[in-house]
């Protein structure tokens, strides 16, 4: 990313923004972490009208990779690109 360490406390006060369509999917709910430390991705509240068959309290998976933007007050990120590897959670 930038190089800025943020903690998740900042983080979970950011908006996740999809760049597809510019819909807000909520505030970021919690961060994956692998056992050996590396962020692996975030959890995001799910979006009913993206994700058809879900319910919208259902939250989904964002890997790492598809995060393009950690700003002020949101993280850009493109849910296109990891469409297949989103899944309920």
């Amino acid at each position: 990313m930038n190089g800025i360490d943020f903690t998740f406390c900042e983080l979970r006060e950011r908006i996740v923004v999809n760049i597809c369509d510019g819909k807000q999917l909520g505030r970021l709910v919690d961060i994956c972490i692998h056992c050996t430390g590396k962020v692996i991705g975030i959890i995001a509240p799910g979006d009913a009208r993206f994700l058809r068959n879900l319910k919208s309290s259902e939250n989904i998976f964002i890997p790492w990779e598809n995060i393009l933007r950690i700003g002020d007050d949101v993280i850009l990120v493109d849910l296109q690109a990891c469409s297949n590897a989103i899944r309920p959670t």
